[in-house]
């Protein structure tokens, strides 16, 4: 079967997504868009880099993804400071997050928990491609997340960098300091490179503007983390080229606290307290037990005439814990809730070739290749029951893309893939859960069997930059996107899944926008639209209380704009800008905060006095959203809450001295009280959690 055989294959052969002549300005290169590396200036669509200034930087004040993100891509909804990225969707779709290529996201139970699957001391580079795109496959119906983990040091045989850090609440110190403690070694020995990291973090008790303790749902309040990296590279000549990545991550919550639930109708915010005494019995630690990513990448520059070659096998396998909750009782069994979790292992191949052709005034680059995917997902309990059956999906799909260069300054990129999905779901049975004595879903026996996709997907873009004050682009890309498949079967009402309304949709995305640079400014705006034929919602059954999804056509749009002006020598600044609407197309109703986020703006201001000091002002404003009117009982429900607007402003600075470096960050330095825009939309129990206070983070890094 494909699934042995990718087995095997995968501690064989691999390869590494590279191109013949790599730039050096690794800040102008994007390796995600095209499966290979080339300069952002050639593609017509809006794509983010954070590098290693903005990581730097934004990891003085908080080892947060979510909010790292949030804060340099104008399409990603703010975060909500939780495990969780339930609701932070890109361009109102949920985006593909990969670790080098390899997919870290779950779309056939789409658990939300992706963005956070890896210690950020690791990325070298994050790299987002936005807009829907079926480049990589399924799961990037609003785009990709890349994180490019680092690569070896060059310079010598053995270096060492390692960071130590505490944080801790400003407001009230109690059970608030934690501690994390990253080391890396890295070098090269002749033909032979590596590198290898150890991460540790224990949080302390998060705490908001007002002291008290923030909820423990999809919390991170006493989570212990770690985090293990190694990448070993060995080059057999100067084209041909083998390594081998691995990285694993967990981050689990183990705490006595438990929630006082709130309501966001009546502006209560949701807080723990210490009570080991109200834990729920055998409740197990919530968070990812074991994030596992192996991968093995062979190169070759010149495998015939003009033509790279790269060979890429990986395997990941992840088991993400949910929190304790009540609805999934079932009084028959003598259980008064449960826990979930996703359980999910892919395997893969890829293969990609590199053709380059010259004419005259026109070079041609042709990416063709190859992708198998086998990604098996369940849902089980902790408790034995089963509440997703496993989904195994074989994914083998063909690709072709293009770039067109002529007279140097018109781009054509242009390209198409070939889907072929099979899913297999064996026969199962839906769960009895109850929120109450009287109020239970119906049991259902659901025939299982094997559902079939295929799809042809296209995408083409112009770019023409002949002057670089006004560099216009304009794009078209589809994406083929399965549904949450795991949360149409586990409400299943019919006895057949071939009843189910499981169809893949076809996303298509229009974008035009325009660059301007100068000698000291860049600015970007972009406007985009893109239609579902099959969207997803979540409807609640009033009989049973249990959340339902129903397909439907969407329609989104929106804009975002980014600045970037240096001052001079010690001064820069970066701002974004992003808005974001939609609607549901036969209804004309707008969507609700899973997909459709309150518009979001940052700004960041960077000082470097001398070589040796950096400071840096980052401030993050969300404005208000409110699209949606109470129901018959005077209260929002579902995901249709209003958003009032807010602004946090964060503070960081570093010095460095010798081999020595120390640094402090502070998070809210204004103490903002608020609820982040999730919490405010999100009328779900528990999920009213209020931003974190005032928070501290001080450190220093050794560098050998």
């Amino acid at each position: 079967m494909i699934k042995t055989n990718l087995s095997i294959l995968a501690l064989i052969i691999s390869a590494q997504v590279t191109a013949n002549d790599e730039p050096q300005d690794l800040e102008r290169i994007l390796v995600t868009g095209s499966r290979i590396a080339e300069s952002i200036d050639e593609i017509p669509s809006s794509v983010t880099i954070i590098g290693q200034k903005e990581l730097a930087a934004q990891l003085k004040v908080t080892t947060d993804l979510q909010s790292i993100l949030a804060m340099y891509v104008p399409g990603i909804a703010s975060s909500s400071g939780t495990s969780s990225n339930f609701a932070q969707t890109l361009r109102g779709r949920a985006a593909l997050v990969m670790i080098d290529g390899v997919p870290q996201s779950t779309p056939l139970r789409n658990g939300s928990l992706g963005m956070r699957s890896l210690d950020p001391h690791v990325i070298e580079r994050i790299e987002v491609i936005q807009g829907a795109t079926s480049i990589y496959g399924n799961g990037a119906a609003g785009g990709i997340i890349n994180y490019i983990t680092k690569k070896p040091a060059t310079n010598s045989k053995f270096s060492l960098n390692t960071t130590a850090s505490t944080q801790f609440s400003a407001v009230k110190l109690d059970d608030s300091a934690g501690l994390k403690v990253t080391t890396t070694a890295s070098g090269e020995i002749d033909d032979f490179s590596y590198i290898v990291s150890l991460g540790i973090e224990n949080n302390g008790v998060l705490r908001d503007a007002e002291g008290d303790a923030l909820g423990t749902q999809y919390g991170l309040s006493e989570a212990k983390s770690r985090n293990f990296f190694t990448k070993l590279s060995y080059d057999f000549d100067a084209d041909k080229s083998l390594q081998m990545t691995y990285n694993y991550f967990e981050s689990q919550q183990d705490s006595a606290w438990v929630d006082v639930i709130g309501d966001i109708n009546k502006g209560e915010k949701t807080y723990a307290i210490k009570d080991a005494a109200s834990t729920p019995f055998n409740a197990a630690p919530q968070g990812p037990r074991g994030n596992h990513n192996l991968q093995i990448k062979y190169t070759d520059a010149e495998i015939f005439s003009n033509t790279a070659f790269n060979l890429d096998v990986y395997k990941q396998s992840i088991e993400n814990v949910f929190f304790y909750s009540t609805v999934l009782a079932n009084p028959d069994l003598n259980l008064a809730g449960g826990q979930s979790l996703i359980k999910s292992e892919k395997q893969g191949l890829r293969s990609v070739f590199n053709t380059l052709a010259d004419w005259d005034n026109v070079e041609a680059t042709f990416i063709y290749g190859v992708d198998i995917l086998n990604d098996t997902t369940s849902q089980p309990m902790v408790d034995g029951r089963l509440w997703v059956p496993e989904m195994d999906m074989v994914n083998v799909a063909g690709f072709l893309q293009s770039k067109w260069v002529i007279q140097d300054d018109f781009i054509v990129k242009a390209g198409l893939r070939y889907e072929n999905m099979d899913i297999e779901v064996n026969d199962y049975n839906t769960l009895k859960l109850c929120r109450s004595a009287d109020q239970c879903s119906v049991p259902k026996a659901v025939k299982g069997g094997t559902i079939e996709f295929t799809a042809t997907t296209f995408n083409v873009g112009f770019r023409y930059n002949a002057n670089q004050a006004f560099t216009p682009y304009v794009s078209y890309s589809q994406g083929a996107n399965i549904p949450d498949l795991g949360a149409l079967l586990r409400s299943a009402t019919v006895q057949d899944i071939a009843l189910i309304q499981t169809e893949a949709a076809i996303i298509d995305n229009y974008e035009v926008g325009f660059v301007s640079e100068f000698e000291q400014f860049r600015f970007e705006l972009s406007a985009y639209k893109s239609f579902s034929d099959l969207g997803s919602r979540s409807v609640q059954d009033p009989k049973t209380g249990i959340y339902i999804t129903q397909r439907a056509p969407q329609k989104i749009w929106g804009y975002e704009g980014v600045l970037n002006y240096t001052f001079n020598d010690q001064w820069d600044l970066a701002a974004t800008y992003g808005y974001v609407e939609g609607k549901h197309s036969n209804t004309g109703n707008y969507l609700g905060a899973r997909e459709v986020s309150a518009p979001k703006g940052t700004l960041a201001l960077n000082w470097q006095p001398t070589t040796q000091a950096k400071m840096s002002v980052h401030y993050i404003h969300v404005s208000d959203r409110d699209r949606f009117e109470k129901n018959d009982k005077g209260v929002y429900t579902g995901d249709e809450g209003p958003v009032n607007g807010y602004g946090i402003v964060n503070l960081s600075g570093s010095y460095d001295f010798d081999q020595w470096s120390v640094f402090a960050g502070v998070e809210n330095l204004l103490n903002k009280d608020y609820f982040p825009a999730r919490s405010q939309a999100l009328t779900f129990r528990a999920f009213n959690v209020k931003g974190i206070g005032t928070t501290v983070n001080l450190g220093v890094n050794y560098r050998f």
